[in-house]
């Protein structure tokens, strides 16, 4: 099916959003600070769609001027917020979720037309954004410390949080709108200001929602400042990083990215939080339901084209099942429909760009001359929009080998045998990353193995679930090689925050801890 008979296009989704900048078509901003846009035509690059490699306009990009700018703006927006109580602050955030759930459908549409993604996909990631306001708005009467039991009489010890300040926020394009709103309605919340660099794939999703942020601020009267975007490539990024004025990098990436950033942070003391590389196992035990663990591998492995951290990698299935596996897989990847993602049947859209399928390619044919044997997919879809389709591939390797240590941002999955849970959960632990992992199995004690110490080493361990598609009510991120941060539910709040310990003597004596007579004269 051709683009031009799929429906919608940028600029009727900018009208759906009212932002007539984009209906224009022309030059987009090259930063949006303290709701103002700023331009540069001197240095910009070509917006296209991954459906059909349309360009939409052209983005200007920023440069360290436009990061300090935005930085500065940030700082003296936070020193303002901070004095919001936490609740009151609450209500802002509820503003935005009811303005993102009136325009929930049309930034899906943006997210489609940017990120390639099938509607369905689009509108949960911006549900993600509306969940994680709720999650926000409730966690703003529970920004509480603690009342420790002092050794000492009459004293009171006591833990509170406080804002940090000027949390910068580096984002990849799989999730362009969803992995932000982790972390901008978690800071916001705690008193902090965000400045933001997304990817320079996606940038008209990040100006619309710094647009649609920008006048829920402007309604309740707090600071413009609080949330800006910064456009551009590494550079940009690279001076968000080395700012001081930034206390908390949250970056999300590939590995190598992470190791770049975390030494520039430390070197100034400031944090960063990670959430990088995934390279994703799912066991397939003998006693599974493969009615459940089916289309929980399909989905995981071939959702978003394979372009999720939390994809599915690597397929461990006992080997008393793997015939029966890899035929019902093959089966399902043969009626999966592959094309534009504004058709409403399509479930797999395109590979962001070429490099991506390129790199794809590369690691089929290196897994082939490892020994593995291609069972399905792999090649180019034709038929479809100009643009980087294609069919998902399944391919059966003999062993875990160098190939299946890095990850692979496509709908590549390779397949392994086992024949001892301890061998399985050694093949699943067996790679740099550790975001996500699965078992498939009916035997409770498997299952409770594998979400032990025992088990399996990853951030997120599941059991009969696939890899992908996790909620916000739990904390999200990974160990080893994908960073060990953690982003959305439960208490990542905390990352947003500095700890200050009081120590309160409400009596008429100095008593030290510890018991220290240390007697001095006072006359």
């Amino acid at each position: 099916m051709s683009a031009q008979n799929t429906g919608y296009r940028l600029n009727q989704v900018a009208s759906d959003l009212h932002i007539d900048q984009f209906q224009r078509e022309e030059f987009w901003p090259a930063a949006y600070i303290a709701g103002h846009a700023r331009h540069n035509v001197s240095h910009y690059l070509a917006v296209s769609s991954p459906i059909d490699c349309v360009s939409h306009g052209h983005l200007g990009l920023a440069c360290t001027v436009e990061v300090n700018a935005a930085v500065t703006a940030a700082h003296e927006a936070f020193l303002a917020w901070r004095t919001w109580p936490a609740p009151k602050r609450g209500l802002v955030i509820k503003a935005i979720a009811q303005q993102v759930a009136a325009q929930k459908h049309a930034l899906a549409r943006l997210i489609v037309l940017e990120a390639g993604k099938i509607e369905t996909e689009a509108c949960g990631e911006v549900q993600e954004w509306i969940d994680l306001c709720d999650f926000a708005l409730g966690q703003s009467r529970q920004l509480h410390g603690l009342v420790i039991a002092s050794e000492r009489e009459s004293h009171n010890l006591l833990e509170q949080w406080h804002p940090l300040g000027v949390v910068g926020v580096i984002t990849a394009f799989n999730f362009p709108i969803a992995v932000w709103a982790w972390n901008a309605m978690l800071a916001l919340i705690c008193g902090n200001a965000v400045v933001w660099k997304p990817s320079e794939k996606t940038p008209l999703c990040a100006l619309a929602c710094v647009h649609l942020v920008s006048q829920v601020l402007q309604q309740h009267g707090a600071p413009v400042g609080l949330l800006s975007v910064v456009q551009g490539d590494a550079t940009v990024g690279q001076a968000l990083v080395q700012n001081p004025l930034v206390p908390l990098v949250s970056a999300t990436g590939s590995t190598r990215m992470g190791q770049a950033i975390a030494p520039q942070v430390a070197a100034r003391f400031g944090r960063s939080l990670l959430e990088l590389g995934g390279n994703n196992a799912l066991i397939v035990a003998p006693s599974a339901d493969l009615s459940l663990a089916l289309p929980a591998i399909v989905f995981s492995a071939v959702g978003t084209c394979g372009q999720r951290c939390t994809s599915l990698r690597r397929l461990i299935v006992h080997h008393s099942l793997i015939e029966q596996v890899c035929q019902q897989l093959c089966q399902i990847y043969s009626t999966l429909v592959i094309g534009d993602p504004r058709d409403a049947a399509t479930l797999v859209g395109p590979l962001i760009d070429g490099i991506a399928l390129q790199n794809m390619k590369n690691k089929i044919e290196e897994a082939i001359l490892d020994g593995g044997v291609l069972l399905t997919g792999g090649q180019v879809r034709v038929g479809v929009p100009v643009g980087h389709y294609v069919q998902p591939a399944i391919i059966q390797m003999p062993r875990q080998t160098r190939v299946m240590m890095e990850e692979t941002f496509a709908p590549l999955l390779f397949v392994l045998s086992y024949r001892t849970l301890d061998e399985a959960i050694a093949l699943n632990n067996a790679v740099p990353q550790g975001l996500s992992s699965a078992i498939f199995t009916q035997d409770q004690r498997e299952a409770a193995i594998f979400i032990s110490a025992l088990g399996s080493d990853c951030g997120l361990a599941n059991v009969n679930v696939g890899t992908s598609g996790a909620e916000i009510g739990g904390a999200f991120g990974g160990e080893k090689a994908t960073g060990g941060g953690r982003e959305s539910g439960s208490d990542a709040w905390k990352n947003y925050m500095r700890r200050s310990t009081n120590t309160i003597n409400y009596g008429a004596q100095l008593p030290l801890a510890q018991g220290v007579d240390f007697k001095i004269k006072t006359e």
